[in-house]
C-alpha cells in the first residue's frame, strides 16, 4: 500500500474512533496517518535520488561523446 492511502486509511479509521468514542481505533488511524506520511516522504525522496542519479549519468555520457 503505498503512503497516500495508508492516509486515508488513517484518517477513516481516526474519524470511525471518534464517531464511536473508541480510543484504541482513533490512536491507530493517527499511526496509519503517521505512517502514510512516512512512506510520502520517502517516495518522494527516493524520486528525487533516481532523478539525480539519471541527470548525473546523462552528463557522464554527454561528456564521454
Amino acid at each position: 500500500m503505498n503512503g497516500k492511502a495508508d492516509m486515508a486509511k488513517g484518517r477513516i479509521k481516526e474519524a470511525t474512533g471518534v464517531l464511536i468514542n473508541n480510543d484504541k481505533l482513533r490512536t491507530a488511524g493517527q499511526k496509519d496517518q503517521a505512517k502514510g506520511k512516512a512512506k510520502v516522504v520517502l517516495e518522494d525522496a527516493v524520486k528525487d535520488i533516481k532523478s539525480a542519479a539519471r541527470k548525473s549519468i546523462d552528463k557522464i555520457k554527454a561528456s564521454a561523446k
